[in-house]
């Protein structure tokens, strides 16, 4: 197992420095999903909610999102996005919203905090919309999907 990147010898946290890592362009996808009643689903679907356009707004949330990881994620850098896209559709299930996440840039660090980031708020946001018709939805399947470049390359969760 290679060390933590974020500890110093000493064991205490620190940002890492990127200043000697070269520019490549890097990408992370990411994925949520947002378990819900089919009612609820339904009325999203339908336009019928209550506070207005749920994934328009759950989009919205998570691209502003991941511009603001390095506000939210301590010792994250702030990072110049040239790319974040936020996918939400109706699961197959009837019963659910899927989220993914794409966030790109030329830079010397990942963006896999950031296509976390996004996923989560996009996920949060549904929820905060939809609470006052469904308090009982979940929120799982936060994860990583895929990274590319860097010094470590190409990287997919199984089944990708």
């Amino acid at each position: 197992m290679t060390k933590l990147t974020h500890l110093d010898d000493k064991g205490e946290a620190r940002m890492v420095d990127v200043t000697d890592k070269s520019v490549t362009e890097r990408e992370a996808r990411a994925e949520a999903c947002v378990r819900m009643a089919p009612e609820t689903l339904r009325m999203i679907l339908e336009g019928e909610h209550p506070k207005g356009d749920v994934l328009a707004t759950a989009r919205i949330a998570g691209i502003m999102a991941a511009k603001r990881t390095h506000d939210l994620i301590p010792l994250c850098h702030a990072l110049n996005l040239t790319s974040v896209k936020v996918e939400l559709r109706a699961g197959d299930d009837g019963a659910s919203v899927a989220i993914e996440t794409r966030c790109k840039l030329a830079g010397q660090t990942g963006v896999e905090m950031e296509a976390l980031t996004a996923a989560s708020v996009a996920a949060l946001t549904i929820y905060d919309m939809c609470k006052a018709v469904d308090k009982g939805m979940v929120i799982d399947n936060l994860r990583l999907l895929e990274k590319k470049g860097g010094r470590s390359g190409h990287w997919q969760a199984k089944g990708q």
